[in-house]
C-alpha cells in the first residue's frame, strides 16, 4: 500500500507539499506542483489517513524564521519587525539558529515542514542551501530576507554593492587616499559584493588597488584584531578603514586604539549596519544604515499574502535603501 513518501517520490516534492496539497485548506501550491502530486496520488491510489489529516491538515498559524545567529545583533530589529506583524494578524513565530549550518538547515526544515509552520522566512540562506530551494520549488511559502543568491525567489534585500560602493566613496570624497577594508566571509554573498562594491569605488576613483588592504575574516574576531594590528605597523599606514559590518568596525576601532592612533585624528572608520551600539561607542560609529525593523516587516506581509493565497504570479524581490550615518569616526 502506497504512503505519503511513496507519493512524494513519484511527484518529486516534499512529504510537506503532499500533505498540504491534500489538506482540505487552500495552501498556496503552484497549479503545476498540485497536479504532479494529485496524478501521482491517482496512479498510486493512494488513500490518506483521516484521522491522520484531520489532525495535521489544518492551519498552524506559525511562521519559522531562521536566522543565522541571535547573538549577531542586525537580527533582533529583523526579528522585531516579522513578530510586530503576524502577532496582530493572529501567527506565531518559531525562532530558529541555523549557525550557517547546512546539516541544522535541513533539520529544522525538515522538522518545520511536517505541517508546524505554514511558511519560512528566512534570514540564513547559503549558496548550498538546497533544502530552502527545494521548499520554494515544492510552492511551500518562503521569503528570503537580507541574503540572496539571484534566484526568483521572494525576498527582502538591500544593494550591498551599492551601499558599499557609496561608503567608499563617501570616505574618498572626505579626503582620503589609502583606504583598507575588512570583510566578512568572503563565501556569504553580502561580503562578495560589498567587497565589489569597494574595489570598484577605488578604481573608478584612479586610486591604486591594493590587495594588501583587504583583511579577510579567516579566525574570527581575534583574527580580525591582528590582521589589523600587522597593518598598522606598516610605514605607509592607511588613512581610513571601511569595515562591511558594525562588529568589524567595533574591532578595527579597538586595533587602532591599542596601538595608541586616534580616530579619526589618525584613521577614519566607517562601519556597516548601524546596530544599537554603534551609537553608545566612543567615539560613536559612521555607519550605513539598514532598514532592518521594515526588512522584517516587509517580508511578513510578502509572506502572509502568500499563505492566503494572495502572493503575486511571480516571485517579487524588494530592494530597500540604505543611508550612511555620520557620527564621530569619520572626519
Amino acid at each position: 500500500m502506497a504512503n505519503i513518501k511513496d507519493v512524494a517520490e513519484r511527484a518529486g516534492v516534499s512529504a510537506s507539499t503532499v500533505s498540504r496539497v491534500l489538506s482540505d485548506n487552500q495552501y498556496y501550491i503552484k497549479r503545476e506542483t498540485r497536479e504532479k502530486v494529485l496524478n501521482a496520488v491517482q496512479e498510486l491510489n493512494y488513500t490518506p489517513n483521516v484521522l491522520a489529516k484531520g489532525l495535521k491538515g489544518g492551519r498552524s498559524n506559525n511562521i519559522g524564521l531562521l536566522i543565522p545567529n541571535i547573538q549577531n545583533e542586525m537580527f533582533p530589529p529583523i526579528i522585531r519587525g516579522v513578530e510586530d506583524f503576524v502577532r496582530k494578524r493572529g501567527y506565531n513565530i518559531i525562532l530558529c539558529n541555523i549557525d550557517d549550518d547546512i546539516e541544522v538547515e535541513k533539520y529544522y526544515v525538515n522538522k518545520l515542514s511536517q505541517n508546524a509552520v505554514d511558511g519560512f522566512i528566512v534570514c540564513s540562506m547559503l549558496k548550498s542551501s538546497d533544502s530552502i530551494r527545494q521548499l520554494h520549488k515544492d510552492g511551500f511559502p518562503v521569503v528570503l530576507v537580507s541574503r540572496y543568491y539571484g534566484e526568483k525567489m521572494n525576498s527582502v534585500i538591500i544593494n550591498n554593492y551599492q551601499a558599499a560602493y557609496d561608503a567608499t566613496n563617501y570616505l574618498i570624497r572626505t579626503g582620503n587616499k589609502k583606504i583598507a577594508i575588512v570583510v566578512g566571509r568572503p563565501e556569504l554573498n553580502v561580503y562578495g559584493q560589498r567587497l565589489q562594491g569597494y574595489k570598484d569605488a577605488i578604481q573608478n576613483a584612479d586610486l591604486e588597488l591594493d590587495e594588501s588592504l583587504v583583511i579577510y575574516e579567516t579566525s574570527g574576531d581575534n583574527g580580525i584584531y591582528q590582521a589589523m594590528m600587522e597593518l598598522l605597523k606598516k610605514e605607509d599606514r592607511v588613512d581610513a578603514v571601511f569595515a562591511t559590518s558594525d562588529s568589524k568596525a567595533i574591532i578595527t576601532m579597538k586595533a587602532i586604539m591599542d596601538y595608541g592612533l586616534k580616530i579619526p585624528d589618525d584613521i577614519s572608520v566607517l562601519g556597516f549596519d548601524n546596530i544599537a551600539v554603534s551609537t553608545l561607542l566612543n567615539p560613536p560609529l559612521s555607519t550605513v544604515s539598514q532598514p532592518f525593523y521594515q526588512m522584517g516587516s516587509l517580508a511578513a506581509k510578502k509572506l502572509l499574502n502568500i499563505i492566503n493565497g494572495h502572493g503575486p504570479a511571480e516571485p517579487v524581490i524588494d530592494i530597500l535603501d540604505t543611508e550612511i550615518i555620520i557620527r564621530k569616526t569619520t572626519k
